[in-house]
């Protein structure tokens, strides 16, 4: 998502700052900007790319030895330069990460207490509590304290002030901050590709943490009590390359270990257990424009296709509507019955599938009511819907998709329970069981991602095969779709997924001891009847992995092998059972040794039909 980058020492600030994040840029972004104190505070910044800026920063250059910069992913307020961070407040300069939830509240009170707001965003609520507080007295240190204890939500920021250019403060909560360590100079930067060609020192601030970082040292604070704490240094030893990976070998594996927090980005501030419904900011669907829909279409191309199929149960036993799924690239082509009664979906990771742009533009000259399930601002398809929700999963650089489908899934569910209380076919206690069992999705991710080194001793025993069968039912059918595709996608074993029940109508005579079978089965509706296309696998001396549930002894016992996955609610089901195939793809093709992050004949963005 958004980067940030803060330096102060003996250098001049600006060219440094535009390369942190220039290092950043693989998070994806929308506008830059920086900050530098020198004699009051200088601001620049641009829309778009870091080109922009650098054209800015050539025809008007600012000197300083002590700054912030910022690459903004819009959460509140369109891309703009007034919504560009840094944002100034007197002679408060603040660049922010993350979502203030209470920021409406906060900014009510300060506009009734007279302040000014000049853009969009919640991020200038935190520069207009930090001024307030100084006009009270406090130091810096204690300013950005004290309105950081108003804040709810997510956040990490850094702030300079005009009046003390010999140090910047930042602050942690829920998003990531780190502390770079130099000789006569420090950092701070929500990544470490920003400073690991400065220094291979840093400190990790944990959630809570602020501290004040000088050209000499650096201070860390507790928050909530402003008791000083020390936090260890680590010596990176990657290098430049390998640190943007995280230390992952691949951008693959980092992002399929990233999906816990993706969907955590992806509900915030959208579910409401409370009220047992869901919030789009994003959305101006009309209630009873709502009501006059008969039918609801989702068009998507290769793994937001099977979100898309997902998504069609989701939406069905939510709203009691009829859903269809098409691939977007046979759905203008075949003619279809589309009129102002359906609501046409489109996804796309990039917003850009030019199949997909296609088929919604068709579905709009039809008269369709048309929406976009996506991950990049302004994206074309984007643009082209009626409207848009934004997955929050960051930037995914391998092209097989990890944490963009698990993301698409979420949105998804959080449509299903959108439209189904506007339709009234979900009460608010069905909507309140819903909601608590898609937030505890992140967790349920983060056990199932444990299994990583369990799956690849499972890969070892599989690389080697020709051919491979998935098998799942209901909503883990198009799972098991998934699973295959990944397989296929990056080691290039032939595989094939298919429902459970229709293995007896041609797929069984693939089976023999040379070809396994994944089935994908947690317990819930239709185990037994998986259980028993598992028999039938045995009996025809198939090799089996099996996917289920932790306690699901019965299923253990009889696989070859066996991924064990915390118990979950059927809906919540698709999103954790995707996360062990994942892994053994990734395995498989990483033992093999094939181009994991860019396999052969296959772009991240597809934009020619």
């Amino acid at each position: 998502m958004c980067g940030i980058i803060g330096y102060i020492g003996p250098q001049q600030a600006a060219e440094l700052l535009v390369e942190g994040l220039r290092r950043l840029e693989y998070r994806g972004y929308d506008s830059a900007g920086l900050a530098l104190v020198q004699d009051g505070i200088h601001l620049r910044r641009a829309v778009g790319k870091l080109r922009n800026l650098d054209k800015l920063l050539v025809e008007q250059p600012v000197p300083g030895r002590l700054g912030i910069g910022h690459t903004r992913w819009a959460t509140h307020g369109r891309p703009s330069e007034e919504n560009a961070h840094p944002h100034v407040v007197g002679q408060v300069a603040v660049v922010h990460n993350g979502i203030i939830e209470n920021h409406l509240e906060l900014k009510q009170r300060l506009m009734a207490a007279g302040r000014k707001f000049a853009s969009e965003t919640d991020t200038e609520v935190f520069s207009h509590l930090i001024d307030e507080r100084l006009g009270l007295g406090d130091d810096l240190q204690e300013a950005v304290r004290q309105s950081a204890l108003q804040v709810r939500g997510a956040y990490a920021i850094a702030v300079v002030h005009a009046a003390t250019p010999d140090r910047l403060v930042v602050a942690k909560q829920q998003s990531p901050l780190v502390l770079g360590l130099g000789e006569g100079e420090n950092f701070v930067a929500s990544d470490i590709p920003a400073v690991i060609s400065h220094t291979r020192d840093v400190v990790y601030l944990e959630d809570g943490d602020m501290a004040l970082v000088s050209a000499s040292e650096v201070a860390i604070r507790r928050i909530q009590t402003g008791e000083s704490v020390q936090r260890p240094r680590t010596h990176i030893a990657w290098s430049a390359v390998a640190a943007e990976k995280g230390g992952f070998k691949h951008f693959m594996l980092k992002e399929i270990h990233e999906q816990s927090r993706a969907i955590t980005d992806t509900l915030r501030g959208r579910a409401s257990v409370e009220q047992g419904d869901v919030f789009f900011e994003e959305l101006k669907f009309e209630a009873s424009k709502l009501k006059d829909l008969r039918r609801i279409v989702i068009v998507a191309c290769g793994t937001s296709w099977h979100a898309g199929l997902v998504g069609k149960h989701y939406i069905e036993q939510a709203t009691r509507l009829p859903v269809e799924v098409d691939l977007a690239s046979e759905f203008r082509y075949r003619n279809p019955v589309i009129d102002s009664h359906t609501l046409v979906v489109a996804i796309s990771q990039s917003g850009e599938t030019a199949d997909t742009l296609a088929a919604l533009q068709e579905a709009k000259a039809r008269g369709a009511r048309t929406a976009a399930i996506c991950n990049v601002i302004g994206s074309n398809i984007a643009r082209a819907a009626g409207e848009v929700i934004y997955t929050h999963a960051g930037p995914e650089i391998g092209v097989a998709s990890t944490k963009a489908f698990t993301t698409q899934m979420v949105a998804l569910y959080l449509l299903a329970v959108y439209l189904g209380r506007r339709l009234k076919q979900l009460s608010e206690d069905q909507g309140r069981e819903l909601i608590s069992v898609l937030l505890q999705v992140p967790n349920e991710v983060d056990k199932a991602i444990t299994l990583n080194w369990h799956v690849r001793d499972v890969a070892r025993r599989y690389m080697d095969v020709h051919s491979a069968l998935y098998l799942g039912r209901g909503m883990l059918h198009p799972i098991a779709l998934e699973g295959a595709l990944k397989l296929k996608e990056i080691s290039y074993i032939h595989a094939e997924g298919y429902a459970a029940g229709e293995m007896k109508h041609g797929p069984i005579a693939l089976i023999d001891e040379h070809t396994p079978t994944i089935i994908v089965a947690p317990q819930g509706p239709n185990y037994e009847k998986t259980l028993s296309n598992l028999q039938e696998i045995l009996a025809r001396r198939g090799k089996v992995i099996g996917v289920g549930d932790a306690d699901d002894e019965e299923m253990r016992a009889a696989v070859h092998d066996y991924l064990a996955l915390p118990p979950t609610h059927a809906w919540a089901a698709p999103i954790v059972a995707v996360v062990p195939l994942q892994l053994l793809a990734y395995h498989i093709a990483d033992l093999k040794g094939t181009d994991v992050d860019q396999p052969r004949n296959l772009a991240k963005s597809v934009t020619v039909e």
